[in-house]
C-alpha cells in the first residue's frame, strides 16, 4: 500500500491539535492547516465529510534532499489528512518512501525512510495520546 492510516477515537479536530503538537516536538513544521471541508462548503459544495489537509515539513531535511535533486520539490511538503468517516476520525498520508522511490537515488530514499518513520510516529502518537 502507498499510504499509511490509522484511526483515532479523537474528533476530527482534536486529532489535528494533537498531531500539530506531535510534529512541532518531532521539528516538523506545520506550513498551511487546510480545512478543505470549510473550503468547499464556502464556494457552495457540500463536502463528502470533515476534511483537513496538513502541509508539514522538516526544514533541514527538506534542503538536504533539494541539493541532491531539484525537482524532488514537486513532491514537498508531505500531507497528513484528517478526516471522518462513518463516525470515525482517520489520519492518513502518503508514504515518502512510495513517492521518492522513482529518483533512484539511495540518499534521497534514505531521507524518505527518516521522514517516513517520523511522520508514523507522529501520527501514532496524535491518535492515542
Amino acid at each position: 500500500m502507498s499510504t499509511y492510516s490509522t484511526k483515532t477515537a479523537k474528533s476530527r479536530n482534536e486529532a489535528v491539535q494533537a498531531i500539530e503538537t506531535a510534529l512541532q516536538e518531532a521539528k516538523f513544521g506545520v506550513l498551511w492547516n487546510f480545512d478543505l471541508s470549510a473550503k468547499l462548503e464556502e464556494k457552495g459544495v457540500q463536502p463528502p465529510a470533515p476534511y483537513t489537509i496538513l502541509e508539514v515539513c522538516n526544514p533541514s531535511i527538506a534542503a538536504n534532499v533539494l541539493s541532491e535533486n531539484l525537482l524532488v520539490g514537486a513532491f514537498l511538503p508531505c500531507k497528513i489528512v484528517v478526516y471522518e468517516e462513518a463516525g470515525t476520525t482517520q489520519i492518513a498520508m502518503p508514504l515518502p518512501t512510495r513517492l521518492m522511490e522513482g529518483f533512484e537515488d539511495e540518499t534521497i530514499l534514505s531521507s524518505a525512510k527518516e521522514v517516513e518513520q517520523q511522520l508514523i510516529s507522529c501520527i501514532d502518537q496524535a491518535a492515542t495520546s
